[in-house]
């Protein structure tokens, strides 16, 4: 049984991720507080120390994030440094401390989770779905960059997901809420399993031959 680290593990998408996984891998959840380790991800020392102290990682979830809705024009330089270092560079620091043990072992998976913003754009999010845009690159190109290593890099896309994050943006707005709802085909916000269910299969040995992929789990509200 293999080890899997889910960055924002703390809750949710982060953490039905680390419950998904546990009947195949042995989880340690990453996050500011309440986790199994403590990492923050906009800080390098602390993502390497996190690493450390794991040890051997076979599955990295890159499930850490954050946002908030505002028009572009309404967002500043410090706005834009917060969404970036979380959502995007994040992404880059954990998969460097823990791609060269995965090439050494000759496995790995590494499921980034991006956004359908990333994808289609949202108004609202433009910071924001330029950095999830910005991980579904990133993990393209290093997909093609260790194909031959025995190690996968592929992104989950969630659309509108009933999970903290979503809450707080609504600030209470349940007919907003409703609203995203209305706009899903299947007529339902998504749910912080449904995500977890896809990314428990990419990080699978099932998904052995699956890399540089970009899968949208919206309820049909994008499709590709």
């Amino acid at each position: 049984m293999g080890t899997a680290l889910v960055t924002g593990g703390a809750g949710g998408i982060g953490s039905a991720t680390a419950q998904a996984l546990r009947a195949a891998h042995h989880v340690v959840t990453a996050d500011l507080t309440g986790a199994d380790v403590d990492m923050d991800v906009t800080k390098p020392g602390s993502v390497t120390r996190a690493v450390e102290a794991v040890g051997n990682v076979d599955v990295l979830v890159n499930a850490a994030g954050w946002d908030e809705l505002r028009p572009f024009l309404e967002t500043d330089e410090d706005f834009w440094e917060r969404v970036i270092e979380i959502n995007f560079k994040g992404c880059l620091r954990t998969t460097q401390a823990v791609l060269p043990g995965m090439i050494e072992r000759g496995f790995g998976r590494i499921v980034n989770i991006a956004s359908d913003a990333g994808r289609v754009g949202s108004s609202g999010e433009s910071v924001y779905a330029g950095a999830k845009g910005g991980v579904i690159a990133f993990g393209k190109a290093v997909a093609r960059e260790v194909a031959t290593r025995g190690v996968t890099v592929n992104a989950v896309c969630p659309g509108p997901t009933r999970t903290p994050l979503l809450e707080d943006m609504a600030g209470g707005n349940e007919k907003w809420m409703e609203a995203l709802a209305r706009a899903v085909p299947m007529k339902r916000l998504g749910e912080p399993a449904d995500v977890a269910a896809a990314v428990a299969f990419l990080a699978s040995e099932e998904a052995g031959y699956i890399t540089g992929q970009t899968l949208s789990v919206s309820g049909g509200l994008t499709m590709a």
